[in-house]
């Protein structure tokens, strides 16, 4: 089953991007905490080509083990309360949703040239 990928970007309302990121931040934070299908999320500050941060611009990275993993977080008790707090501070929110298209690499175990007394046991 693929990894699922969340990407959101946010444009905040001028001077309302503190406190935006402070609550993605917290969001992140207990996403992490309370979901172990939650493998990745990231609040990153946007920046033009030279690195400069670019205002009101910061988007969410996340990565979920799977689509289940991705619907339980949608359905996370918390959500609709984090979008009424958000609303007010937001001039824009996009989402982007994706699978990766890596496939998973099976764990073989250690390959013959790597069988040593150290990794007995």
């Amino acid at each position: 089953m693929p990894k699922v990928t969340v990407i959101v970007e946010f444009e905040a309302n001028e001077g309302c991007q503190d406190e935006l990121a402070a609550s993605l931040r917290d969001h992140a934070r207990r996403t992490l905490h309370e979901e172990p299908g939650c493998l990745r999320f990231e609040v990153i500050q946007q920046t033009d080509e030279a690195g400069n941060p670019v205002a009101n611009r910061l988007l969410v990275n996340e990565l979920y083990a799977n689509a289940a993993a991705f619907e339980t977080h949608k359905a996370n008790p918390r959500m609709p309360g984090l979008a009424a707090k958000n609303a007010p501070l937001l001039k824009s929110r996009r989402l982007i949703t994706a699978i990766s298209l890596d496939a998973e690499p099976e764990d073989e175990g250690l390959q013959p040239e790597e069988l040593n007394a150290a990794n007995d046991g």
